[in-house]
């Protein structure tokens, strides 16, 4: 349902209707880690410094890209969050639904709401 790759070009993230996330070498295509705890997997995106990966679907998923461990659920939104991108900054997670057909926009280090 969503592809997304790296800052440095070395790893893709795939997200599917299968709840998981798929991380891959991009030169060999080998499989790296399964990140699961999703429902429907609908948007993954990498942090710019391509530390973490953020993932929508009933709620957002930030995920260690090293160690695969989750660091924090950002909930709020409908059920369907359909895409997630980060400022290029960092600083900034937007996130839109389609059930509540709104943009908010996060801090992914705090999970506060600054606007929505």
């Amino acid at each position: 349902m969503s592809v997304s790759i790296s800052p440095d070009g070395s790893i893709a993230a795939s997200g599917s209707g299968d709840k998981t996330i798929r991380l891959w070498d991009v030169k060999t295509g080998e499989h790296l880690r399964t990140l699961a705890g999703h429902s429907d997997v609908r948007s993954v995106t990498f942090s710019p410094d391509g530390s973490v990966v953020a993932s929508g679907s009933g709620d957002i998923r930030l995920w260690d890209l090293k160690t695969g461990e989750h660091l924090r659920t950002l909930t709020g939104h409908g059920r369907s969050i359909i895409s997630v991108s980060y400022s290029p900054d960092g600083a900034t997670l937007a996130s839109g639904s389609y059930d509540d057909k709104n943009v908010w926009l996060w801090n992914p280090n705090t999970g506060e709401t600054p606007i929505n």
